[in-house]
């Protein structure tokens, strides 16, 4: 056997660490279509095509549009928000509430970015639509005002979760200040901004 078989080999426990230790999802997508690569460039080199071409279509193109598929998909962070406050933001408006929203927005993608997830919008026609979307787990935070909630004043907005791990990110952040808990049947948390 020639020296070159044996390096080829050696990356497979290198690529296999890799992938074992890696943090975000798609860096780890990538690692595994190489790891599929080598093996296949392994077996053709050791006579076994028929196993190669297996490995090359199955174990590394197959499994890794699955894999990216479940990736993509799971990954993100549904945010409910009312519809006005939802078309403001898609058509750019210029007001003092939108740019707020805005802004508060561009900080939480920040925030949720640092653990892979993306947030997307989900627009609800009124405040108890929007609540009852989180009781029934279509989103997993609602955007509301504090206009809206009995016994807020101010010009406040807050981020209502049902998910601890999620109030945890929130309360994370230094530029979150209070914490609000509602104490009710689901226990859902409440991030003053």
């Amino acid at each position: 056997m020639d020296s070159y078989v044996y390096i080829i080999t050696a990356l497979l426990p290198l690529a296999a660490s890799m992938l074992v230790f890696q943090t975000n999802p798609y860096h780890a997508l990538v690692i595994r279509g190489v790891l599929g690569a080598i093996s296949a460039l392994v077996y053709a080199i050791l006579g076994a095509a028929d196993v190669a071409l297996t490995e090359a279509l199955v174990g590394t193109l197959l499994a890794i549009t699955l894999y990216a598929v479940a990736v993509r998909s799971s990954l993100v962070l549904r945010l409910g928000v009312l519809k006005d406050d939802f078309l403001a933001i898609e058509q750019d408006a210029d007001q003092d509430h939108t740019n707020h929203l805005k802004q508060k927005l561009a900080n939480l993608r920040v925030l949720f970015e640092k653990y892979h997830l993306r947030v997307e919008l989900v627009p609800y026609l009124d405040h108890a639509d929007l609540h009852h979307a989180l009781i029934n787990k279509e989103v997993h935070v609602i955007y509301t005002q504090s206009d809206a909630k009995a016994g807020y004043t101010g010009d406040s907005f807050y981020l209502n979760t049902r998910l601890q791990r999620i109030h945890e990110i929130l309360n994370a952040d230094p530029s979150l200040t209070s914490v609000l808990v509602d104490i009710n049947a689901l226990n859902p948390k409440e991030v003053c901004l």
